[in-house]
C-alpha cells in the first residue's frame, strides 16, 4: 500500500454517486478544492459521526472553497440510504471494486477484533484545483476529523 502524499497529483477518477450518476473529480475541481475522504462503511457508528460533522461543517469548509466527497466500497443504494437517513449535504461515491482506494493507497490490510482483512483505511486528501494533493489527513478521530481539516485550512489560507 503506497499512499499518496502532499505534492502528488491526485488520480483522475469517475465514480457513481448515490443516484447512480457518474461524478468525475476533474469536474469538481473546476469550481472547488475537494476534500476526498475515504471511509470503511456507510451507516456504521464512526462513519456516521464523521459524515454528520462534515455535513455540519459545510458552510465553514465553503469559506475555504472546499467541498467534501466521501468514498467507500458501498453500493450506490446504500449510499442513498445513508444520505437520506443522515440528511447529508455532500456527495458520497461508490468504489465497490476499490480501484480508486488502491490508486490513493488507502486499501490494504486491517485488523479489527482480532481478525485481519483488506479494507479502506480512514484517510482524507485535500486536493487543490490544479489536481495536486496539498494535505493528507491520517491522524484524527471520527468525531474531530472536520476540526482537524478546518484547522489545517485556517493555517494555510
Amino acid at each position: 500500500m503506497e499512499r499518496l502524499k502532499s505534492g502528488d497529483k491526485a488520480p483522475a477518477f469517475e465514480l457513481l454517486n448515490a443516484n447512480e450518476e457518474k461524478v468525475a473529480l476533474a469536474d469538481l475541481l473546476k469550481q472547488y478544492r475537494v476534500l476526498v475522504y475515504f471511509y470503511p462503511k456507510a451507516m456504521t457508528p464512526g462513519c456516521t459521526v464523521q459524515a454528520q460533522n462534515l455535513r455540519d461543517a459545510k458552510e465553514e469548509l465553503a469559506k475555504h472553497n472546499v467541498i467534501s466527497v466521501g468514498i467507500s466500497p458501498d453500493a450506490p443504494k446504500r449510499l442513498a440510504k445513508f444520505t437520506e437517513r443522515d440528511e447529508l449535504n455532500f456527495t458520497l461515491l461508490s468504489d465497490e471494486d476499490h480501484k480508486v482506494a488502491d490508486q490513493f493507497g488507502v486499501w490494504g490490510p486491517k485488523k479489527f477484533m482480532g481478525k485481519e482483512y483488506d479494507g479502506i483505511h480512514r484517510i482524507s486528501f485535500l486536493i487543490e484545483q490544479d489536481g495536486k494533493i496539498s494535505h493528507v489527513f491520517d491522524k484524527f478521530k471520527t468525531k474531530n476529523h472536520h476540526d482537524v481539516v478546518l484547522e489545517a485550512l485556517a493555517d494555510n489560507d
